[in-house]
């Protein structure tokens, strides 16, 4: 049973508290692709499975891989146009029963690189032009 309604859902809800912290960069094989406003961690995207109310483990094998697609075309497309450190992924869901994916991309030299990976530290923003130039590096590797 999910925890959080479709009512209640970032996702599913589609409006402006989702479009505050991220912006879309385009519909993948089963999800969206976002990019987080926030930039402490340079390309930083969010994988968002297009249905409400899933777990991980209770997908199909089909629905499960072509998701996890979804998620490395995406982290091969950050490696590509950022070549960060490390990639680090997140699933979190105690209260927003939505699944999705963070992909969180790290830098020796970087934010928090070697500690906790921090949901939104409200440190970087960047200018429209600096959005757009990222999202195209993003786009041109998926």
């Amino acid at each position: 049973m999910p925890t959080s309604p479709v009512s209640e859902c970032l996702y599913c809800q589609d409006n402006e508290t989702l479009y505050n912290l991220m912006i879309k960069i385009c519909d993948l094989e089963v999800s969206q692709l976002f990019l987080f406003k926030e930039q402490s961690y340079t390309g930083r995207c969010n994988v968002v499975y297009k249905d409400h109310g899933v777990d991980l483990h209770k997908l199909s094998d089909d629905q499960r891989n072509a998701f996890m697609r979804d998620v490395a075309k995406t982290a091969k497309a950050i490696d590509a146009a950022f070549n960060p450190t490390k990639i680090n992924y997140g699933a979190y869901s105690d209260t927003l029963s939505h699944l999705h994916m963070h992909i969180v991309p790290k830098y020796k030299d970087g934010y928090a690189f070697g500690g906790v990976f921090e949901m939104n530290p409200q440190k970087t923003f960047l200018s429209e032009t600096e959005y757009e130039a990222t999202i195209a590096k993003i786009k041109a590797d998926l």
